[in-house]
């Protein structure tokens, strides 16, 4: 492992400030320590913001629940605040990876991170959120822009996520038996004027499905999307699954997500 300085702010201004094109941000580590181990990144400045009290804590309201970006995994999927506003949300957390990567692991680094196969990026595009950082609030419909990319730049560090509450919702996945990545995962959200069908680990970042959420915005049932065949032409193809089978997965957990609503 590379030598880097190691720092521990005590607020998100002298975090910010720490902040360059040669540091990262480091809450729960599960993608930045293995990097750094495995020498696949190097960082000067490795900049600790898990004990900035602000950044962790879930308020929920009538129509939204704000969850802060440090807190982990395992704190979603015990809240019982989130679970009678989103249990779809709880649902999500408690699938996440293994015990340790979901007592460590956490909300603001999985989708500062935007792996495409991560869960928490479909969460944000269902449920419409919106992630507060230290400078602006970004819609999750503009925050994720590609594999491993997001709208946040030089120094500007997540605080939130800032989920709305839909009528009904459920997240399915069909994960690697080894990371617990999803292979396919199906984030689908009714809110009153339309149906959100989240995807990930089809493509190269997470997407909403246009075809899917226009056939459920119509009819809200199984059967409205039964048999939908979904172009698979821009969709991952490797040795876990092939574009066909992946296609034929986001369809098929479309529907069973639904069935759970």
């Amino acid at each position: 492992m590379k030598t880097f300085n190691y720092h521990t702010p005590k607020d998100v201004k002298e975090a910010s400030k720490l902040a360059s094109t040669s540091s990262a941000f480091l809450a729960g580590g599960m993608t930045t320590i293995p990097s750094l181990k495995l020498g696949l990144a190097t960082y000067k400045d490795v900049i600790d913001i898990k004990s900035i009290k602000k950044l962790s804590g879930i308020k929920v309201s009538g129509k939204s629940v704000t969850i802060g970006a440090t807190t982990k995994h395992a704190e979603v999927a015990a809240s019982k605040d989130v679970q009678k506003a989103i249990p779809a949300l709880t649902k999500l957390a408690g699938n996440i990876g293994d015990a340790q990567v979901r007592n460590r692991g956490t909300i603001g680094g999985s989708i500062s991170n935007n792996d495409p196969s991560a869960c928490y990026p479909s969460a944000c595009m269902a449920l419409n959120a919106v992630i507060h950082t230290n400078s602006r609030k970004i819609p999750a419909a503009k925050f994720f822009t590609g594999m491993f990319e997001t709208a946040l730049k030089k120094g500007e560090l997540v605080e939130a996520v800032e989920f709305e509450v839909p009528e009904k919702a459920d997240y399915q996945k069909h994960p690697n038996p080894a990371s617990r990545y999803a292979i396919i995962g199906v984030f689908v959200a009714k809110h009153k004027k339309e149906v959100n069908v989240a995807v990930t680990g089809a493509k190269s970042s997470v997407y909403i499905d246009k075809d899917l959420s226009k056939k459920l915005t119509s009819s809200f049932s199984s059967s409205a999307i039964e048999g939908m065949k979904l172009d698979h032409s821009e969709m991952n193809s490797d040795m876990h699954a092939s574009s066909e089978y992946r296609a034929n997965l986001v369809s098929l957990y479309a529907k069973k997500a639904v069935e759970a609503c």
